[in-house]
């Protein structure tokens, strides 16, 4: 045991005093933020290009309708087709929008341009014909539309939980981005922290560092060490990940708590004086309503549980894939059908468990040792029953002990073989040998 941690003190030691960590461990919560940030002003903020359409309108119906967007602009009066794309093909980016006669008795409407346009100029120019021949079609019905505009019905289902404490609100959206939010980690972390694993097995191997090693230790000492150790880095990490992004989130929103619920008002003494908003309403409440309905706590603690797990299953496989080889090239082979578990459940995630948690192929898939870490946290925020969470964690260590065992058998004869190409024939003998 005092082996074990010796090789447990000298991983974890080695890989937390690098820079590397350091610089990661801080950078990644407010790179990560700053990224979504990023992506969302560009998303609000849009194109800066303006695209030109020449609409060419045959039926008359459109030509005065079609009004300027951010991105589009409209041009009418050329009536000749062949003149229109001839100029479109000497100007690159232009754009002509071609509507027949018989536009509303099933006339086919065509755009031409030298490139394909952009799925967001289709949609907008599609919106608007469709809004005026819908004007157009309820005129002739003898409905006034801007009657009928005004009737909009604005029905939202506010979701509460039935607990044994009562009534609790919740949020299938922040339910969904936890979701999602938990098995990108979990996915993403242990191929990382996997991949450090191998990478030892396999650098200690090829600078023969290993032969002196297993003079004084055990093999299966010495890999239970290294997946010990580099897992506590990488638990390290995420703590300190947790740790910043939770501070960091909430300096954000209490930024913009202070912005949405307080207005300044000028007093009758000319000083500026500061009031509560009237409503609670607001992006920003919104938001901190629909985080306030999700235990991060709870989440919290099952996750590190699922990561621990997860980890420690999948990185004895990623030992034993390092001990038989001599180089990560070869690799590749063995990685595949390792990780396939974990690339079917991450898809599913998106496609089917985030969208039917208490179905009974998430149910199985968050059961199975390979597969529970991802599927469990996509249903948690959704909500488990404790003894899903319980007998999922029992299989998932009798699963790591399997692993290890089997891994064992390989990494143990693995690591002194050189030179020697490696098939799963080989890989069978070597789990077959006697001590």
């Amino acid at each position: 045991m005092n082996k074990i941690l010796l090789i447990i003190q000298r991983e974890y030691l080695s890989r937390v005093k690098k820079k590397s960590f350091l610089v990661m461990t801080f950078l990644v919560p407010g790179l990560i933020i700053g990224m979504y940030a990023l992506i969302a002003f560009l998303t609000i903020k849009g194109g800066d290009k303006v695209t030109q359409v020449n609409v060419i309108d045959q039926s008359g119906l459109f030509e005065t309708g079609l009004k300027d967007t951010k991105s589009i602009n409209f041009i009418a009066g050329n009536k000749d087709l062949n003149a229109a794309k001839a100029a479109v093909q000497k100007e690159e980016g232009g754009f002509v929008l071609f509507i027949p006669k018989n536009v509303t008795s099933g006339g086919q409407i065509e755009m031409f341009s030298q490139k394909k346009p952009g799925l967001g100029v289709l949609s907008s120019i599609e919106n608007q014909m469709n809004d005026l021949l819908r004007t157009k079609m309820l005129e002739e019905a003898g409905i006034n539309p801007e009657t009928l505009s005004k009737i909009k019905p604005d029905v939202e289902i506010k979701s509460k939980e039935l607990t044994a404490d009562g009534e609790k609100d919740s949020s299938a959206g922040a339910s969904m981005f936890v979701g999602f939010a938990a098995a990108i980690l979990i996915y993403i972390s242990l191929f990382i922290y996997g991949a450090q694993v191998m990478r030892g097995v396999i650098e200690e191997k090829t600078n023969r560092i290993i032969e002196v090693v297993v003079s004084s230790v055990k093999p299966f000492q010495l890999m239970m060490g290294k997946i010990i150790g580099i897992g506590l880095v990488g638990l390290t990490q995420f703590l300190l990940w947790i740790l910043l992004s939770t501070t960091l989130v909430s300096g954000a929103t209490q930024y913009l708590m202070k912005d949405s619920t307080v207005a300044k008002t000028e007093a009758a003494t000319g000083k500026t004086a500061i009031k509560p908003a009237a409503a609670n309403d607001g992006p920003a409440m919104n938001i901190k309503r629909a985080i306030d309905t999700i235990p991060f706590g709870y989440i919290m603690g099952t996750f590190l549980l699922y990561f621990l797990g997860g980890y420690m299953l999948y990185s004895a496989l990623f030992a034993a894939v390092g001990s038989a080889v001599d180089n990560e090239t070869e690799t590749q082979q063995f990685m595949f059908p390792i990780t396939l578990p974990l690339l079917f459940t991450y898809i599913l995630s998106f496609s089917f468990i985030i969208n039917n948690p208490d179905s009974t192929l998430s149910f199985w898939l968050s059961m199975i040792p390979f597969t529970s870490p991802i599927a469990m946290m996509v249903r948690l925020p959704f909500g488990v029953p404790d003894w899903q969470i319980v007998v999922s964690l029992i299989l998932l260590v009798g699963g790591f002990l399997l692993t290890t065992w089997v891994a064992a058998r390989i990494y143990r004869v693995g690591i002194l073989m050189y030179g020697k190409k490696t098939n799963y024939k080989e890989l069978a003998k070597w789990f077959m040998y006697k001590e």
